[in-house]
């Protein structure tokens, strides 16, 4: 009988751990979607022409929905926020045309194009 629950209690560990790598996996995957999305946009992302407001909203629609796609179903840990969250200001130092070394806050920026934060949508998403 000890055996028996030992045997459950590893494959439930197992479980456990498999599914944040599965986690892991998804959040990269997106990420990776995000960016093809982003490379597309860039001529409208980065023209000059076209507000920030805009740029923002444009942003949000395609390319940060498309980060944060399923993301409801993610056990999300702290090392999947900072990646999220590391990606999305990397995008939108290029859209504004700063670099990291300006030392613009990310307030800031999303202040600038009007966009929420990542993180916060991400909850909000899990809440539904």
């Amino acid at each position: 009988m000890l055996m028996l629950v030992s045997s459950i209690l590893d494959s439930l560990n197992n479980m456990h751990f498999s599914f944040f790598i599965h986690a892991d996996a998804a959040v990269e995957a997106r990420i990776r979607t995000a960016w093809n999305k982003f490379r597309h946009l860039v001529p409208l992302l980065t023209n000059r022409d076209i507000s920030l407001i805009r740029t923002g909203r444009l942003y949000s629609s395609c390319v940060q929905s498309s980060m944060l796609h399923r993301s409801e179903t993610w056990p999300v840990r702290k090392e999947n926020e900072v990646a999220l969250q590391r990606a999305e200001m990397r995008m939108v130092r290029w859209m504004c045309n700063v670099k990291v070394n300006d030392r613009v806050p990310s307030k800031e920026f999303r202040e600038r194009l009007g966009i929420d934060d990542m993180i916060l949508i991400l909850q909000q998403n899990r809440l539904r």
